[in-house]
């Protein structure tokens, strides 16, 4: 049974024979070829009920062939391959028209899949007028991993939906959220990024919503929120687990009702602003332990987006750093090039500060060695002095457990008790935050679970018995809690 006509360009024979077959095995009638001229001379005819083209043709681009296309039959989807298989790619496809962008090499079933949503509803209506040609490369990366984000991305653009973004620290969070903004259709409004980690608690819903004069001690006049400062445009709440429950109940009417009333105000203030939140947690914990709202987390995460470690996409290693090269070299510092021993070493580390550290480790070797060519042994020196060296003071009182063989070179105690002073250190002379004993808690069994692990070269029985915990148990708080062993010890 004929379920339509599919018309195929690619200037890759292989890659028409292989979609042609899976397409007539699904049902459909399908015609190739290997020019965009053909291509085009067959939408003039009003034949075909879907195109799928890649973008490099030998006779012209797609990106320049689709808006002629769109204009002359709006009604047709077009599903956009490419080799290219950058943020840009996914970008171009969706604003120039296209159902749908596919990296290559793609999965068969999956695109035989998208085509049968595509003749199912097919587009009404495109613009008429191409935007102007985006310029810059906001994200990095062609990974599998990366091309499920810029797919995402690009079909979030135009809309006003809440998005969620969780990844680790360093991943690119805010890159992300800017992305959504800069692109989408509230571009042309305000950008308003706060980090709720960085806030006093007891200013966040000021800082937020803004405070009225007199509303409180030392508020000599009225002031604006950031959600009156991002109105029209986008706010994003980064490290939005670190918001105390009384903003919470304050986002939750806004997100319910679209209004707020300023701290020391009386009346509703409308707002139209699109939310984009982040967080390197898992919400659903703080939830159980009462720290974050259910119905909060649930309005938030209306889409969610995971931002894959850096860990997990190696293979993009090699454009970041030469990307973070080339903007080193815009900023004054010289031109740098890498060695392919370096790079696979670059692959083999784990991380634990992401994109944010690659970042900063490309500054150091640019800023402070003179060679030109990066060799793997600096590399190699960066990256131990950034991880293994000694603490400064590892004195003072001890649990009696030394880790002696680890590279860490540290006692578990002293790890312990860094983690602890440094969070009665941050509460100051203000009252603790609810949930401080959970807090402290995980903040504890990560560097002790970790240490055990190192001084044990990863064996879970072994450090199980040391720890003195049932190897389930430790099984257990190692996937919940997300720990990995940034080295293990030779």
């Amino acid at each position: 049974m004929n379920r339509g006509e599919i018309l195929v360009a690619d200037d890759d024979a292989a890659i028409r024979t292989v979609v042609a077959q899976a397409l007539s095995r699904a049902g459909y009638e399908v015609r190739t070829t290997g020019t965009a001229a053909t291509l085009w001379r067959w939408v003039q005819a009003g034949e075909g009920d879907l195109v799928v083209t890649d973008v490099v043709m030998p006779d012209e681009n797609a990106f320049e062939l689709l808006p002629r296309i769109k204009k002359l039959r709006p009604e047709l989807p077009i599903i956009v391959m490419s080799a290219q298989n950058t943020f840009m790619t996914a970008i171009r496809a969706s604003e120039r028209g296209a159902y749908d962008y596919l990296p290559k090499p793609f999965d068969l079933k999956e695109f035989v899949s998208i085509v049968g949503r595509a003749m199912a509803e097919p587009r009404k209506s495109t613009k008429n007028e191409e935007q102007e040609e985006l310029e810059g490369m906001p994200l990095v990366g062609r990974s599998p991993a990366m091309q499920e984000i810029y797919r995402s991305l690009a079909r979030l653009m135009q809309t006003d939906l809440t998005v969620m973004i969780n990844g680790e620290s360093g991943t690119g969070k805010e890159l992300v959220a800017r992305a959504l903004h800069d692109y989408g259709k509230r571009k042309k409004g305000p950008f308003v990024a706060v980090n709720m980690a960085a806030i006093p608690r007891d200013l966040i819903e000021s800082e937020l919503f803004g405070h009225e004069k007199g509303a409180f001690t030392g508020a000599s006049q009225r002031s604006a929120g950031r959600f009156e400062q991002a109105e029209g445009g986008t706010l994003f709440l980064d490290e939005i687990g670190d918001m105390p429950m009384e903003a919470q109940t304050r986002l939750l009417r806004v997100l319910q009702q679209g209004e707020y009333t300023t701290v020391g105000g009386r009346t509703p203030i409308k707002t139209n602003v699109r939310i984009i939140a982040a967080t390197n947690k898992d919400l659903r914990i703080l939830i159980q332990q009462g720290l974050f709202r259910e119905d909060l987390y649930f309005r938030l995460n209306v889409v969610p987006l995971r931002l894959p470690p850096l860990r997990e996409r190696t293979e993009d290693i090699p454009d970041l750093v030469n990307h973070f090269f080339k903007a080193v070299v815009n900023e004054g510092l010289p031109q740098k090039y890498i060695d392919q021993a370096a790079l696979e070493r670059m692959k083999k580390y784990r991380w634990p500060g992401n994109i944010r550290e690659l970042e900063n480790l490309i500054r150091r070797l640019a800023a402070l060695h003179p060679q030109e060519m990066i060799s793997d042994s600096l590399v190699e020196t960066e990256l131990n002095q950034d991880f293994h060296q000694p603490p400064p003071d590892s004195s003072g009182p001890s649990t009696g457990i030394s880790f002696n063989e680890s590279d860490h070179g540290q006692t578990l105690s002293t790890s312990v008790e860094r983690h602890l002073a440094k969070l009665f250190r941050d509460c100051g002379e203000q009252l603790p935050p609810p949930g401080l004993y959970h807090r402290i808690l995980k903040e504890i069994e990560i560097p002790l679970i970790t240490a055990a692990l190192a001084a044990t070269r990863g064996n879970q029985i072994k450090a199980a018995e040391l720890l003195g915990l049932n190897r389930n148990t430790l099984r257990k708080k190692v996937n919940d809690l997300d720990i990995r062993l940034m080295r293990l010890p030779r």
